[in-house]
């Protein structure tokens, strides 16, 4: 019989609309949830039970005429993510004890269309790595297979959600933060068109590289939740796409896209890195996918290739310098330090002249690809990595060069701003998930979203469960072996 958090986020809040189950119920549900697995899987920071609790009554309490497609439903917000009143500690010792005064507009707007957040889930310091593995939380680790890093900066996200903790969570994507999880993980990280969500009401924007997203387990849970998140907010310096009609949520329940070209390639562009066979066999099996339902799918040139990596390197090492408390420096992490002193050496002539390159390079780039719609390649180049590998040599440089290697492809889509998801459409022999990622063209959002779906359904689905999703209550909630079940 199926449990509450076996149900999709959309099919939890159609089971309030009805009256079979209330937020309250299903709120203490997943608490319990997170009671039994969050520090197995290493998911939150900080749990907020009795303020979810409140706020689950509250929604409850609301008319009927005024709910939204997510009504309701219980959900998480990035710790790099500004709550007021919530401790926020940016994955890092350094903040430990923060509590913010504002919420981020994405946390307001989650609140006004009735999702209830357990708490703030686990990511890297400051954001600033692939994997979740800090001083704050227990390191993100991949429900699938305990003893893999569940990624990140999104790593708790994804963590919490491939787990069954909540259906579908905040998270945010900077260099691939919400599609490198997503792909470990077995579940759909989007990364929406540059300006599409604010990054308000606090920050400088990053160059315009990071953007608040979805993560979930289906196409339309994370397009219902792009709806939330995507409102027009004054003051944002760049200047967001028009919604579909219908919104996101319409895009990805017509499924239909239309007859697209689709650019195919394998090359690693941030890293001359062999990519390996599962990740090529899952982007042949969605080209497969996508020339069986209609598309032309063509082999094009990467768009951009390891020769920019230097570019990337400064303005990721300016990125890391974020401000941090008086006398907390030594708080941070060796790599997180490593990448602040580097960042220091960079002068402000030589990062404007790495802008100016890189976006050069963009153009020339988008301009080899310009005759297609949509471009498909892998989102890592192997499908998993153990907990703890990439800081092993102990060496924050080797640390810093193995998650350039381990993830080519993902953080080239951000300096261009365009749409981009990774997509479960891969398993290892040993049942772990490989994901795609699919990319379309700036502010064509809408496209991209129905192309998603519309794979989703030609595959048979992608809400497929990991065992420890069945482990609440028994002695298989620790360990690190991989197993699965059916959705």
């Amino acid at each position: 019989m199926a449990e509450p958090h076996d149900l999709t986020a959309l099919e939890q809040a159609a089971a309030i609309a009805r009256g079979e189950l209330s937020s309250v119920e299903l709120v203490e549900h997943h608490l319990t949830r997170v009671d039994a697995l969050g520090d197995t899987v290493g998911a939150f920071v900080t749990v907020t039970g009795e303020r979810a609790r409140a706020a689950a009554r509250a929604a409850d309490a609301v008319p009927a005429d005024e709910r939204g497609p997510l009504h309701g439903v219980p959900t998480a917000i990035k710790d790099l993510t500004l709550t007021a009143g919530v401790r926020t500690t940016f994955g890092s010792a350094a903040f430990a004890d923060f509590v913010p005064p504002v919420d981020a507009d994405v946390v307001r707007f989650m609140a006004q269309a009735g999702l209830v957040s357990l708490g703030k889930t686990t990511t890297s310091e400051l954001g600033c790595s692939l994997y979740s593995e800090g001083l704050v939380a227990p390191p993100a680790r991949n429900p699938w297979g305990l003893a893999y890093t569940a990624g990140g900066s999104s790593g708790g996200a994804a963590a919490a959600v491939a787990a069954g903790l909540v259906p579908v969570a905040q998270g945010s994507d900077g260099g691939g933060s919400l599609r490198i999880p997503a792909s470990l993980c077995g579940l759909v990280g989007y990364k929406p068109s540059r300006g599409l969500v604010s990054g308000g009401p606090v920050g400088f924007g990053a160059y315009g590289l990071p953007t608040n997203g979805p993560i979930g387990r289906t196409v339309a849970d994370v397009a219902a939740l792009l709806d939330v998140l995507a409102r027009p907010v004054p003051g944002e310096p760049y200047l967001a796409p028009a919604p579909p009609e219908g919104g996101w949520l319409g895009a990805a329940r017509r499924a239909d896209p239309g007859r697209l070209r689709v650019g195919r390639f394998t090359a690693p562009m941030l890293a001359d890195e062999p990519v390996h066979p599962d990740c090529l066999a899952a982007v042949d099996r969605a080209a497969a996918l996508l020339t069986a339902a209609g598309h032309e799918v063509v082999d094009v040139p990467a768009p951009l290739g390891p020769a920019v990596w230097p570019l990337f390197e400064i303005v990721w090492y300016v990125l890391a310098l974020a401000p941090v408390p008086p006398g907390r420096e030594t708080d941070l992490l060796p790599l997180t330090r490593h990448l602040r002193a580097r960042g220091a050496e960079i002068s402000a002539g030589t990062l404007t002249a790495t802008l100016g390159e890189l976006q050069a390079q963009v153009r020339l780039g988008v301009r080899r690809t310009a005759g297609c719609d949509l471009l498909l390649c892998p989102t890592l180049a192997a499908p998993q990595a153990p907990l703890g590998w990439f800081a092993s040599g102990g060496d924050p440089a080797e640390d810093f060069d193995r998650q350039r290697r381990f993830s080519p492809y993902c953080a080239v889509f951000n300096v261009t701003g365009d749409p981009s998801v990774s997509l479960p459409v891969g398993v290892t022999a040993e049942g772990l998930p490989v994901g795609v990622l699919l990319t379309g063209r700036y502010g064509d959002d809408a496209r991209l979203i129905a192309t998603a779906a519309q794979l989703e359904h030609s595959s048979g689905g992608w809400d497929r469960h990991p065992a420890i999703w069945r482990a609440v209550g028994s002695a298989n909630v620790n360990g690190s072996g991989v197993g699965r079940s059916a959705p």
